[in-house]
């Protein structure tokens, strides 16, 4: 009996989409909506939470959430039951995903891509978080009981949810307030943060906390202004450990060129495949300043090998420059790496 190409599956709404994130989910058997009225209108019509699912097209996870829980029919159906569902590419929309990361952030303490934010028909988020399994799986509830659970929520318990998304909002809108400027920015803050990234500092391997470990390039360059202000050699230490580590690590591609977006374990080694521009570019930077500071010949090659492959590999024939490089090749992660 013959397969279906893909050509001759069933589409959803986002199948007259232009990017590449909705596209890679205009075959699945949940009822997606782009953002935009017409999804809004349907949930106060018929008075159903949404879902919202955002993401972008080089996303590991996002790739498997689509495989394990988007891509099966009895969860699907449960979402087109329940919910209005809304898929978002976060590089088309960077404006939601920066509100709707601020609100998983504000009630999980953490965020990430896949971002799975349950919203009022008025669009108020009250329970948010990232990947979901399809079943219970290593302390993390399957997806479909987390969508039974707020289904049921949603209709025993209104009044509490409407009421707690609606705090949720006005601290969100609150800390999103430009205060009025307050002058110079004081110098205790500068040297509170440097306390701050010292104690959490892994003395060892460089970079800061425990596995998965990012680069945090922004933190870099406030160690290297603190050194510079200060002259603390310390600030500068740290600097320095974190560069040389990551640069003999696999989060840096030796052979390509570029650092992946972060490493699985604690000392660099092995690393999530994807590479994104912005990390790049700041780490360029990062190594370009760490080698005015030191004059160490090895932070100006990385630097240089870094902006070779952001111009080479991450450069559009247009002239522009892409956004990220995909960790999966043939369904696989890194297989094109190993």
């Amino acid at each position: 009996m013959a397969h279906d190409t893909i050509a001759e599956r069933p589409t959803n709404r986002l199948a007259g989409e232009t990017s590449p994130y909705l596209l890679q989910h205009q075959h699945n058997p949940v009822d997606w909506y782009p953002w935009g009225e017409e999804a809004i209108a349907r949930a106060r019509a018929e008075d159903k939470p949404i879902f919202l699912s955002i993401g972008y097209s080089a996303c590991h996870w996002c790739h498997v959430m689509e495989r394990e829980c988007f891509e099966s029919p009895e969860i699907a159906r449960l979402m087109n039951d329940y919910f209005i569902n809304i898929k978002v590419d976060r590089e088309e929309r960077p404006d939601l995903d920066q509100i709707y990361m601020a609100a998983v952030q504000a009630m999980t303490g953490h965020g990430g891509w896949p971002m799975s934010v349950f919203l009022t028909p008025d669009l108020k988020p009250f329970y948010g978080g990232t990947y979901f399994p399809p079943e219970d799986r290593h302390g993390m509830p399957g997806f479909p009981r987390v969508l039974l659970s707020v289904a049921r929520a949603w209709k025993e318990r209104r009044q509490e949810i409407v009421a707690s998304a609606g705090q949720l909002t006005e601290q969100l809108q609150a800390i999103g307030q430009v205060p009025p400027s307050a002058g110079d920015l004081k110098v205790d803050l500068l040297d509170n943060a440097f306390r701050k990234l010292s104690r959490s500092f892994d003395p060892t391997h460089g970079g800061f906390g425990d596995a998965p470990k990012f680069p945090h390039p922004m933190d870099l360059k406030v160690l290297l202004r603190h050194h510079r202000r200060t002259g603390d050699p310390h600030a500068l230490h740290m600097v320095r450990l974190t560069l040389d580590k990551m640069a003999r690590g696999g989060i840096y591609d030796h052979l390509g060129g570029g650092f992946a977006r972060y490493s699985t374990d604690d000392r660099w080694l092995v690393p999530h495949f994807e590479k994104m521009l912005y990390d790049n570019a700041l780490l360029a930077s990062v190594y370009l300043e760490a080698y005015q500071a030191t004059g160490e010949e090895d932070f100006a090659r990385v630097a240089r090998e870094t902006m070779d492959y952001v111009l080479g590999r991450m450069t559009s024939p247009e002239g522009g420059f892409y956004a990220t490089e995909d960790a999966d090749s043939e369904g696989v992660e890194g297989k094109y790496y190993v």
